[in-house]
C-alpha cells in the first residue's frame, strides 16, 4: 500500500468494530510535517507578477533579512542573498516551481528580491551543449 495509514481493500470495517490504522514509523521525522503547496500561497496559483520563468534569478538585499517574514518567504531571502534561479528556489523549498513564482512575485511586489531575467545564451553556446548532449 501507498500509505501505511491507509485501510486495506479487502478488510471490511463494520459498524461493530473500528477502523484503527497501524501507527506510522517513519525514518525521517521531516516527512510527518507536510504542507500542502497551497497553503504557502493562500490558494493562489497565478504569480503577481507576469514573465517570471524557471531561469530568472533573484536576488535579496541584506536588508531583507530583518523584515517580518513567513517561514518559507524569509527562507528565498536568506538564500537570494546571492542570486539564484526560481527551479533553485522551488528545489530548496521543496515546492513546485508555480508555487516558487507565487512566493517570489509576493516577495519581489513587496520590494524584498528583485528578479532579473537570466542573460541568453549564445548560439555558440547553444550549440556546445546540443553537441555534448549528442556525445552522451
Amino acid at each position: 500500500m501507498p500509505d501505511p495509514r491507509m485501510i486495506p481493500m479487502n478488510r471490511t470495517v463494520g459498524w461493530q468494530e473500528q477502523a484503527i490504522p497501524e501507527p506510522v514509523t517513519s525514518p525521517d521525522a521531516d516527512d510527518d510535517r507536510f504542507v500542502r503547496p497551497f497553503v504557502l500561497t493562500a490558494g493562489r496559483t497565478v504569480p503577481l507578477l507576469d514573465g517570471l520563468r524557471i531561469e530568472t534569478l533573484v536576488q535579496a538585499p541584506p536588508s531583507a533579512l530583518s523584515a517580518p517574514l513567513r517561514f518559507e518567504e524569509h527562507t528565498v531571502v536568506r538564500l537570494c542573498i546571492r542570486p539564484h534561479s526560481i527551479a533553485e528556489i522551488g528545489a530548496a523549498l521543496r515546492v513546485p516551481i508555480g508555487i516558487a513564482k507565487v512566493i517570489v512575485s509576493d516577495l519581489a511586489a513587496a520590494g524584498h528580491v528583485s528578479v532579473r531575467d537570466a542573460p541568453e545564451l549564445s548560439t555558440a553556446a547553444i550549440e556546445r551543449i546540443r553537441d555534448l548532449v549528442r556525445a552522451l
